[in-house]
Parts: C-alpha cells; structure tokens; sequence
C-alpha cells in the first residue's frame, strides 16, 4: 500500500494551480483517480485472499476449463478427479509452487503495474509545476492572478462596467461569492446628494486597498515584461503531452495483448514424489474472473484517458498560443487600451481562459493603462478631499480666492465642491479633463495651465464661455494651447507664455484663433520673436492693454502696433530695444508706457512722446539711461515716471516742468545731487532717491507737502534737515544705509509715521526724544 502522504504531492498542484488545468487536464486527473482506485482494489484482493488452489491430477488427465469449472444447470455435474491423499501443508506447498512458476506474470504483478501506470501519468502531469524552470513562473503568475481575482479594484471597475453606479446603495458581489464561496462583500458608502453631482469612486475604496491596487498593478507590469522574454511552458507542455501519448500507446499495446494470459485454471506441472505428493495439478486462479473484468476496465478508462492526451496535442498544433488577444474583455469593460500578450503569458492565459475566461478578463484589468489611470484618480481623491484643498484657498494679485495645484497625478474630484473658488491654476498635472461638474463654481472667474494639457466636455465649455474673465496659458511651445481656449467669449484677459524661440508665422498663426474673442481686453505674450505678429491688428477694435516679453531676443518690426490705435497700456519687456520705438507715437490714447529690461541709453524720443497725449506712466526702469532729454517738459500728463535701476548722474531742469507727477523713481542710480528744483512737484506723493550718491538734500524736496514716501536709504548723508516735519502726511521714510548721526526731533510732526514705516538703525531710532518714540509707537 501507499501512504496518503505520498500521494499528497500529487494532489498539490492539481489545488493550487487549478486554473491551469483546462476541462481535459481536468478529466485526465480524474481518470486517473479511477485506475489509481482499480489497481488499489485489486492490490487489496491480492493480499487478503487466497491467491491460487491446485487440485492433482491423474495421468493422461487435461485441466478443465473455466468453463467446466463453473456449476452445470443443465446436466449432471462433471465427475471430478480423484483426490490423492495429501495434507494441508503439501497443499500450501504446491498452491504457493505453482503460483510462482505456472501462473504468467501478468495476472499476478496486474494491479501493481496500474498504478505504477497511474503514478507516472501523474507525475508527467505534474512535471511542468515542479520542473525549476517553470515552476517559479508559474508559482508567480497564479498569485498574481488570484491577487488580481480578488482584488476590490477588480471587482470595481468590472460592476461599472455592468451597469452598476459607483454611489449606489445595491450591494456588489465578486463572482467568487455568487459561486457560493464565502467572501467580505464591498459595501459603497452613499454618494453625495444629486445637487453635487455624483461622487467619484473614492467612497468605494478605502485608502489600504488603493495601495495594494497601485502594488499589483506594478507587479503585473514587471512580470509581463520578465514572462514575455520566454517560450519554455509551451515546450514544457507540449513535451509533456507526447510523452503522455507515447506511454499511453506503448501501456495500451503490451496491455491489450496480455489480458488474454488472465485465466481462470492453469496446468501445473512438478517433480512426481517428494513433498507434492504428485506430478501434475490444476490450478484455480480464484480472481481472475474479477481481475479480468477489472483490466478489461482499465483498458477503457485508459482509452478514455489516451483520448485526452491526443486532445491536448491537438490543441497545442491547432490553436495558436502564443499571442493572446483580450478582445472579448475589451468589449465586456470597456477598456479598449488592454494589450495583446505573447509567449509565455499568453500560453497561461490560453490555458486560463479554458478553465474559466472570467480570469483573464480579471488580469486584463491591470494591464489597462486605462484602468490604473482611474485608479491613480481614486488615490488622488483620497489623498487631496475638499478640507484640504479648502486649506489651500488664498488671495491672488488681483484679490480673487484662488487655488493653485502643481505636480500632480491627476484634477481632484474635491476640486469641484468648493463653491467660493474664484481661480483655478493648474501646473504640470499633465492631460486632464474638466468634467460637466465645473459647473458647481459659479464663482470661478480665473483659469491657469501651466504645461498642462486639458479637454473640456461640451457642457463644460458652454459653462466656462461666458464665466471665464481671465485665462493664463504656459507652455514650451505656444501651439500646445488647448483649442478651446479661443471659444472663451466672455474672456477678458489673456496670458500665452511659450519658451521655445516661435518663429513669426507660427505665434501668428497661433493669435490668428484670437478674432473670436471678443471681449479681450488684455493680451500678455510671454515668448521670444523678432517681430511683433502682424495677426494682433485683429484685436484692435477692443484691446486695451498689450505685454510682450521676449526674454531678452531683440525686436526688430514692430510696425503692427500701429494699427492697436485702442491701446491704453503697452509694456515691451526685455525685447532688446536701443531707442523707443516710432510705432508707439501713433498711439494716440495709450496712458501706459513699460520699456522694462531694454538697452535704452539716451531717450531723444522725448520730442516724440508728446503725440501720446494721454500717456501718464513712463516706466524706463531696468535700462542703461544716463541722461534725459530736456524734451521730457512736453510730456504735460505724465504722472509717474520710473527711472530705477539706469545710469543716471544727472536731472535735467525741464523734469520739474512736469508739475502733474505723482511718483518719481530715481533709485539705483548715480545721483550726485538733487536739483532745487524739485520743490515745484506739489503733486508728488512718492520720492525714490535710494542707493544713489547724495550727500545732501536741498531744502525744497520739503516744499513737497504732499509726500507719502521718501526713499533715501543708500546714499552718502550726514544730515537731515529739520524741515522734514514739514512732510505732514509721510507714512514712510527710509533713511538705512546713510552716515546719519542723528534724527531730528521734527520728526515728531510726521503725525502719521510710525515706527514699521520709519527705516533706519536702531541705535539711530534711540537719537530721538522719547516722547517722538512713543507718539511713532503707538496703534
């Protein structure tokens, strides 16, 4: 007998790599099973009866058949042979004799060979799980499998599919539980009310079962690409499957032929005298009617058995297993991005797929790109919900509430469900998609992508047409702006940046789409051309501020901006400009002038400036000015002018003609000395005279009654003068940086200023009376 322990190694694979058996694997074991369970019985008849009994025989005698040994009904019984007078034990001695010389050997070793047959079916169908070679593949690939088989992802993205809503209260079953197996069912939480809109998956999933999600993907990722590379399981069984034939045919050939020597009487024939007591006997074999009936039935169930092994060849030639195609499971989840698998892989799946398709429709789940994108969505949900991206929430530049996200996978669902958003800026979360449910921002008037590509639903775009005010758009090349950006009607403010070096034609053909957009007011271009592209003329009827940044490339033409008669603010920064360009004089209503970053020396345009009727702000800071025109008197409007960060020494006499300045910007330059006649700028209100070279400051810079702030850190001071305390509405004074040895009490009729506006060193705030301190202290 065999121990139950032994067979166990058998029993293994066939349970843990069950989904590798297709339905004739299945049967073969089976069959097998049932000639193992033959040649058990008959090894258990062989050793607890009787194996033979020998009668003697007279001389001349024949041994009668099976036939004549059986009862006659019909007629009066054989007459028997006499018996000779022998004891028991020379019976047992030639029972015993003639069972091992008379009897052929394959009545008596029948039942052990089927199941040494048996066992080594067995162990062929078993080699491909044990051989070295593929049994770590194979160990791998069904874990993987049943990870992926019960995985709440799985089961997720399949009952989406089947109809069922991701907030629903129905419970949701995996088909192990519908086969009756015992398993947690998934139980979703509520979705949000219908008046938000439906909530994203994230209420399915728990956080833990997100991370294991993300684990296997990358499993199954790294395995198909190892499993791949190969082709030993379908060698392996292929060798596998003709051997089984060659064994079946060779065991039914010498099998067929030996089932006539199993008789029920055999001849027996020993040395006369002795211990036999005679010569000649006839021998009954006591089981061989059974064992007869038992190899006949072998026979069949190994027929039945061989039939499966020619199947399998069959299969293996027939089908071609090494290319797999997920097509059904395209179809059934909706996932049209599913790979096809090769070599290794693919034969698993054939083999899969014939044991039950639902596994490979399981697998194919985390070879969907599609599939992890949505669950990357779901970590992103997890990770960033409305409380804190709430957090988030600040003031911009323009005083709206707006919320900024950068590097991530994916738009947060959360994003949606806060109502007070009025700015959304989204960098480098790469191709996202702005669903139907923006429309829950009624407030949201800003919209920023910083490389960051977007799609937007139809619905979504007649929401975001008119409600947009502000759209700001950064990309390495201009031409990766979203389409429908130009459909924005009710846009009002437009920002392009592109870092790559356009050529004309292609920002012009990128600004040709801007005709449609007909409440653009605003236009910045942040990129680097030569000129300025002949397609801005389009938005002349109703643009009112222009910016162009060209980081430091020279621009050439700029004859288009003679036709942008509507502008009131024009910036030209860093555009490599030695003088101020022609074409701004025939912008009669422009107020607003910025040459910031340019390499401006001498402005003799002045004379020209005057056409500008209505400019008011003159920004040449940034430059390498070293002297103004004397024509600057003609600029009658002008109210700011900045000359920060240039060369200048000196101030030319007809700058105090411009009696309607408001701020003066002189910082960062290499002033010597102040003109007196800065005491005729009654108007001014800021004075920025820092990191110049002043030693001393005329007394009419205190007829300016009206000054707020006065910059004087950085210079060459030793003295201020009393008459400060003229400056009644001064909030702030800076003085740091000088050879100031004391302030003057007068400070003290600064009523407004207080210390956080009063720049200077401490031990030279200490020079003033204690009471200024305290007056300069208070709230």
């Amino acid at each position: 007998m065999i121990p139950v322990a032994e067979l166990r190694q058998f029993a293994e694979p066939t349970s843990t790599f069950r989904v590798l058996k297709p339905w004739w694997d299945v049967l073969a074991e089976y069959l097998a099973l049932a000639m193992l369970m033959i040649g058990v019985f008959g090894c258990t008849l062989q050793v607890t009866q009787d194996k033979i009994i020998c009668l003697p025989l007279p001389p001349d005698a024949a041994c009668p058949s099976v036939a004549r040994d059986l009862p006659n009904t019909s007629g009066p019984p054989p007459e028997l042979p006499p018996r000779p007078h022998l004891d028991l034990q020379q019976y047992g001695f030639v029972n015993q004799l003639c069972y091992e010389t008379a009897l052929p050997w394959y009545p008596k070793y029948f039942p052990y060979l089927v199941i040494i047959h048996t066992l080594v079916f067995m162990a062929c169908t078993s080699f491909w799980f044990k051989f070295p070679g593929t049994s770590s593949k194979i160990e791998h690939f069904v874990s993987i499998l049943a990870k992926c088989f019960d995985s709440p992802w799985t089961t997720r993205a399949l009952s989406e599919v089947s109809g069922d809503a991701p907030g629903s209260r129905k419970k949701q079953r995996s088909p192990r539980e519908e086969a009756g197996e015992s398993r947690p069912v998934l139980e979703p939480a509520l979705s949000v009310s219908e008046k938000k809109g439906p909530e994203p998956s994230s209420m399915l999933l728990d956080r833990k079962e997100v991370e294991q999600a993300r684990a296997l993907f990358e499993k199954v990722r790294k395995f198909r690409l190892h499993v791949e590379q190969g082709d030993i399981l379908h060698t392996m069984y292929l060798r596998q499957a003709v051997v089984k034939v060659l064994k079946f045919v060779v065991i039914v050939a010498y099998s067929a032929a030996l089932v006539s020597t199993i008789r029920g009487s055999v001849p027996c024939h020993v040395a006369p005298g002795g211990a036999a007591g005679a010569g000649s006997f006839c021998c009954h074999h006591t089981k061989a009617h059974l064992f007869s009936k038992l190899a006949l039935g072998y026979l069949g169930v190994l027929a039945a058995y061989g039939s499966t092994c020619i199947y399998t060849l069959y299969w293996v030639f027939h089908r071609p297993l090494k290319m797999y195609s997920f097509r059904a499971a395209r179809s059934e989840t909706g996932m049209g991005d599913i790979p096809d698998v090769r070599n290794d892989l693919a034969f698993m799946l054939h083999l899969v797929d014939q044991s039950d398709s639902l596994y490979a429709r399981r697998l194919a789940v985390f070879l969907s790109e599609t599939s992890e994108g949505k669950l990357k969505r779901l970590k992103l949900n997890h990770e960033w919900p409305a409380e804190k991206l709430r957090q988030r929430l600040q003031q911009n530049a323009r005083g709206r509430l707006e919320l900024h996200l950068a590097s991530l996978p994916g738009l947060p669902d959360a994003v949606f469900e806060l109502p007070e958003l009025e700015a959304l800026t989204l960098e480098a979360l790469g191709d996202i998609d702005i669903p139907p449910v923006v429309t829950q921002l009624g407030r949201l008037q800003e919209l920023g992508l910083v490389n960051c590509p977007a799609q937007v639903h139809f619905s979504s775009l007649v929401f975001l047409r008119d409600r947009l005010k502000v759209f700001m758009a950064t990309f390495e090349d201009l031409r990766e702006t979203p389409p429908w950006v130009y459909a924005l009607r009710g846009l009002e403010e437009l920002h392009l940046s592109g870092l790559c070096g356009l050529e004309v034609g292609k920002v012009g053909g990128v600004l040709e789409n801007l005709r449609e957009l007909r409440n653009l007011k605003a236009l910045f271009l942040h990129s680097e051309i030569s000129k300025v592209p002949p397609g801005l003329a389009m938005l002349s009827p109703h643009l009112r501020r222009l910016c162009i940044h060209n980081a430091g490339v020279r621009l050439v033409t700029l004859n288009t901006l003679k036709k942008l008669g509507g502008l009131r603010e024009l910036a030209l920064l860093s555009c490599g400009l030695e003088r101020v360009p022609h074409a701004v004089f025939s912008l009669g209503d422009l107020r607003e002038l910025d040459l910031k970053g340019n390499r401006l020396q001498a402005v003799e345009e002045m004379v020209s400036l005057q056409h500008c009727r209505k400019l008011a702000i003159l920004r040449l800071w940034h430059n390498r000015i070293a002297c103004l025109s004397e024509h600057v008197r003609k600029l009658r409007s002008l109210e700011e002018l900045d000359l920060s960060h240039n060369e200048v020494q000196v101030l030319p006499a007809a700058l105090f003609f411009c009696i309607t300045l408001r701020r003066l910007d002189l910082t960062h330059n290499c002033l010597r000395e102040l003109p007196p006649g800065v005491g005729a700028l009654q108007n001014l209100r800021h004075l920025g005279l820092s990191s110049n070279a002043l030693e001393t400051l005329p007394d009419e810079v205190f007829f300016c009654h009206r000054l707020s702030t006065l910059l004087l850190g950085g210079n060459k001071l030793s003295a201020l003068s009393p008459r400060v305390g003229a400056l009644a509405t001064l909030t702030r004074l800076e003085l740091e940086g000088n050879r100031l040895e004391a302030l003057p009490a007068q400070l003290g009729k600064c009523r407004v200023l207080r210390r956080s506006g009063l720049v200077v060193e401490d031990t030279l705030y200490e020079t003033l009376p204690l009471e200024v301190r305290e007056q300069m202290e208070e709230e």
